[in-house]
């Protein structure tokens, strides 16, 4: 309990960077970037539950808003958010971000999307690889799960590539926004897993 209580005293950088993907915690006046990105991705965005604005369409205040309230959380320690920038551009590529957290684990779920002229690229692939490996080395976490629809296979295609074992399908695990029964794929890879596949990377 201590140590979950402490949480918020948890170091965080300012941003994670990659070989072509800037990750940082979103900062006021991004809301017109992320309104940019959700409009130009919104059919693609409206059959998957995980974003708020696939399904009413936002205003840049609406969007300024949540992006503030992704950085309250970010500074809580509650969910810790990120946008994604392409670095030879410095364009909103999408969001990607660790939420049902567990810091007396510590273990952590990664959650994403990316705007639809971003996709076929290797870019979320890499930002969840970037995740994966802070909450791993920085984060000190025994355990990292992805969890995504069942019927989305592009996304299941990310802890896959990842080297994450696919655990269990959860049927009926939510509903679509028309109401009908959807189930979620459950990807996970523990410290062990992940220890192994780096050294053997090294090999």
């Amino acid at each position: 309990m201590e140590k979950q209580e402490n949480s918020i005293l948890q170091d965080l950088p300012e941003e994670i960077s990659g070989e072509r993907l800037l990750l940082r915690p979103y900062r006021a006046g991004d809301g017109k970037a992320l309104l940019e990105a959700v409009e130009e991705s919104r059919e693609k965005l409206q059959p998957w539950r995980p974003y708020e604005h696939s399904q009413v369409p936002p205003n840049e205040d609406e969007t300024e808003a949540y992006v503030c309230n992704e950085l309250t959380k970010w500074m809580q320690r509650e969910y810790l958010s990120m946008s994604i920038w392409e670095k030879e551009t410095g364009q909103y590529l999408g969001g990607v971000g660790l939420y049902g957290i567990r810091w007396d684990v510590p273990s952590f779920q990664i959650g994403y999307w990316l705007r639809s002229s971003a996709e076929g690229k290797g870019y979320m692939t890499e930002a969840a690889r970037l995740l994966c490996d802070f909450s791993f080395q920085t984060l000190k976490a025994k355990r990292v799960e992805i969890r995504c629809d069942t019927r989305n296979v592009r996304s299941a295609g990310v802890p896959r590539r990842l080297g994450f074992v696919q655990e269990e399908t959860l049927l009926s695990a939510s509903l679509t926004p028309q109401g009908e029964p959807i189930g979620d794929f459950v990807f996970s890879m523990t410290l062990d897993r992940y220890i192994a596949s780096n050294a053997a990377a090294l090999d």
